[in-house]
């Protein structure tokens, strides 16, 4: 369990925090906090619903004023960095939504050395208006965690957070912040608006195709932000999105020899396939390969997943790929048994298949 997120809270680790956290508040009673956190349902508990269960307990043995308790937290958070510590800003999102003030200088602390991208979801779901216009501030802020939590804690489809249905149905009033932050320098923040806008579009294409067309051009930086902010759109072969970063929407190409190094495999084990493209054009061709697996789901269901190989100028010529797939579970993804599908992609037209099977 040590290499899944579950597994970062460990006794050592949290030794770790209540030594930092009594340099603060020395009067803080661990032996209550520990027994709070190793109730009889911990075990079973995944990350969030930890984050969670740890932000309640500390409730409890913090002071019982929440301004004195966040307080204590905002003191002790440059020691705690990494993603272990999200459950600092869920403190502010299960117990702050009343007090607009503290929270909101709560969650710009914590979001520098965690995250507040979750904790701030809730807070836009009271009062969208009010938060957009401090998401706006947000994105002129001088510290770059900052200015990506304004694109960060909007989107629509944040993995791991409940949805923003309000932005599902309308995104207009987040496009301001993403407008401000289109050219941002930080690589984390170019990220995360690529990503807002790539959520978006799976809602809404047209738009996002619009504001493609209107920032294409503007800087090196926008022209990557709104790439990958269209990948979806990409992969799914859309026309006007292939043509306005160059690729043919038909190009001359084909593939052949999809060969598997093994037809059945078990999980944990790898699979390794080869593939030869053939342009057959006499002229140059910007294509975009990819490889997809259709993957087999809980419920017997498939679900295509795509990963990218290459992007590039084609003259004329043959080119063998070779390539190696991990069926190894991971936290993001659990394989299951069943008959999956290997498909080569060219600028989103599927042009090779063949299937193999995993076994527990």
């Amino acid at each position: 369990m040590a290499d899944t997120f579950e597994g970062k809270y460990t006794t050592d680790f949290f030794h770790q925090f209540i030594n930092i956290l009594q340099g603060e508040y020395p009067a803080f009673d661990s032996h209550k906090f520990m027994n709070l956190i190793y109730d009889d349902e911990w075990e079973t508990k995944k990350f969030k619903q930890r984050i969670r269960h740890i932000s309640t307990s500390l409730r409890t043995t913090l002071p019982t004023s929440y301004r004195e308790a966040l307080s204590i937290l905002i003191q002790m958070a440059p020691k705690c960095k990494g993603v272990e510590y999200l459950f600092l800003p869920d403190f502010v999102e299960v117990n702050g939504l009343d007090d607009w003030q503290a929270s909101i200088h709560g969650l710009e602390v914590f979001t520098e050395f965690s995250s507040s991208e979750f904790a701030v979801r809730p807070f836009i779901v009271k009062d969208p208006q009010k938060m957009i216009d401090q998401m706006l501030e947000w994105a002129s802020h001088p510290n770059p965690h900052i200015r990506r939590l304004a694109s960060e804690g909007c989107r629509p489809r944040l993995p791991w957070a409940s949805a923003l249905e309000v932005y599902k149905l309308d995104p207009s009033p987040i496009l301001p912040i993403l407008n401000l932050l289109k050219q941002d320098p930080s690589v984390y923040v170019q990220k995360s608006v690529a990503n807002n806008l790539n959520e978006i579009s799976k809602d809404h294409p047209e738009l996002v195709k619009r504001l493609a067309r209107e920032w294409h051009g503007e800087s090196s930086i926008t022209d990557w932000i709104i790439k990958h902010g269209c990948r979806g759109l990409l992969r799914k072969g859309d026309a006007e999105v292939l043509f306005l970063f160059g690729f043919d929407s038909f190009p001359d190409v084909t593939v052949h020899e999809l060969t598997l190094g093994k037809e059945r495999l078990w999980i944990g084990q790898t699979l390794d396939f080869a593939f030869t493209v053939q342009t057959n054009s006499t002229t140059p061709q910007k294509l975009r390969i990819e490889y997809g697996i259709d993957f087999v789901k809980a419920n017997g269901a498939t679900s295509r997943k795509l990963f990218k190989i290459t992007e590039r100028i084609f003259e004329k010529e043959g080119h063998q790929y070779t390539r190696r797939h991990h069926f190894k579970d991971l936290t993001t993804r659990k394989h299951y048994p069943g008959q999956h599908k290997l498909a080569v992609i060219i600028n989103g037209k599927e042009l090779a298949t063949t299937e193999f099977c995993v076994e527990h």
